[in-house]
């Protein structure tokens, strides 16, 4: 049997460091930017007497953490790999990814501790200061979200639909403000904070099933590995394929794995121009890594009876 090991680094190297440097950078600004409104929230909503405001200081605060995570993590998430991790380190990203989810399922809680009570006794609140920071709010959360439109890590992903998410919030905190000018229905704040909160934990929950799935080494999204089969085994010489696996790093790299049945009598050089197809096929895919066996006749597996 052969095994061909094909890495292949997408783009070029300063392709590469480029969007590297420039993923770090806009994550830096997303954090700075993050934690020093969340600060202003934080006192912005204990003036206005505004538990709709402080749920988004809550939820401000959570994304600041993952910001500060994401950023300190996809810089570790770059390095090389070494005798301890010899894939390298992409999957602290995800690790970044579940901690930040955590955080924020935890503070939703805490926000519904606080705004279930104000539905029976609604407290007054300040009209004018809540419409000062909710277009504030809409500003800096845009501002931030939109630094980060368009990375495709999972971590990066998941952290701006958070700001995405308060955006909306702060949009509708904007809304309540403004009726609250003309009406008495204070309890309109603690309901708007109970819905934020509902709505931003269902989209948490979401995105931490897609977390722990790449955890567990789910087949990504957007790989079908029945069409991978098929595309393999129309090249030619190849008799058929077993054992195909592909799994993610960090739901940006991806690897694949196949064990490739070869008629007995191929030669050297068709199975180098077998190698040479398998590689177009593994860059036109994007994969980061992938590992081929090449087996000649049904007897040469390797695998024996592993149960996979």
């Amino acid at each position: 049997m052969i095994i061909l090991h094909i890495y292949v680094r997408i783009g070029k190297m300063t392709h590469n460091h480029v969007h590297h440097r420039g993923t770090e950078a806009n994550l830096r600004t997303a954090f700075f930017l993050n934690f020093a409104f969340t600060l202003l929230e934080v006192a912005g909503g204990l003036m206005t007497n505004s538990v709709a405001i402080l749920s988004d200081a809550v939820h401000d605060f959570g994304d600041s953490l993952s910001l500060g995570l994401a950023w300190y993590l996809d810089r570790v998430a770059q390095r090389d790999g070494d005798p301890q991790f010899s894939y390298g380190y992409r999957r602290f990203s995800l690790l970044g990814a579940v901690i930040s989810t955590v955080v924020m399922i935890v503070g939703s809680i805490f926000i519904l501790t606080e705004a279930i009570p104000r539905l029976w006794a609604p407290q007054q609140t300040n009209a004018q200061g809540m419409i000062l920071f909710a277009i504030l709010g809409v500003a800096v959360n845009g501002l931030a979200a939109l630094r980060l439109r368009g990375e495709k890590s999972l971590n990066a992903r998941a952290i701006a639909w958070h700001l995405i998410e308060d955006v909306l919030g702060w949009v509708a905190v904007l809304v309540v403000s403004i009726v609250l000018l003309f009406t008495d229905l204070y309890i309109l704040d603690p309901l708007l904070s109970i819905l934020i909160t509902i709505y931003i934990l269902y989209n948490v929950l979401k995105n931490m099933k897609e977390t722990l799935a790449l955890f567990l080494q789910a087949v990504p999204d957007n790989v079908d590995v029945a069409a991978i089969d098929e595309r393999l085994n129309e090249m030619e010489h190849v008799c058929s394929t077993h054992h195909t696996h592909v799994w993610s790093l960090d739901g940006e790299h991806h690897v694949l794995t196949s064990h490739i049945v070869v008629d007995e009598d191929v030669s050297k050089e068709q199975v180098l121009c077998l190698r040479k197809e398998i590689l177009e096929l593994v860059r036109e895919l994007a994969f980061a890594h992938s590992t081929i066996e090449i087996e000649f006749g049904d007897d040469d597996c390797g695998v024996m009876d592993s149960g996979m």
